[in-house]
């Protein structure tokens, strides 16, 4: 009586473990990039719930919301990728910017990210 074997062989193995390295390898890529974009996200919103973040000029809501990045280590938002314009009762930052990250040989995995919140002028 003979018995089949079961079960995955070492090259199908090691295709498997080539692939599942290939997919973790991409994700150490793209992580950090989604992660820095959320933090713009909740930068914008934190400076959106802010009382008289409005009332500012464009310069110093500019510097606040640098220095909401500088804690979370935002290096890829650079001050042109910003932008403020009036509108109605006060201003509208849009964040856009791209990041590029180079993935294998001359293959790059770039993002292109835009965020954008308004803030309202309160109390007038």
């Amino acid at each position: 009586m003979r018995r089949n074997q079961q079960g995955m062989t070492l090259v199908s193995f090691i295709l498997v473990l080539a692939v599942v390295g290939v997919f973790v390898y991409m994700g150490m890529k793209l992580i950090p990039m989604y992660s820095e974009y959320y933090s713009v996200k909740k930068a914008l919103e934190g400076m959106a719930s802010e009382p008289d973040m409005a009332n500012n000029d464009p310069e110093r809501i500019k510097d606040y919301f640098f220095r909401r990045m500088d804690v979370d280590y935002g290096e890829n938002v650079k001050p042109e990728n910003v932008k403020l314009r009036r509108k109605e009762a006060g201003w509208v930052m849009t964040v856009d910017y791209e990041v590029r990250r180079p993935l294998i040989a001359n293959l790059d995995v770039v993002g292109h990210f835009n965020a954008e919140k308004e803030f309202k002028r309160t109390g007038e």
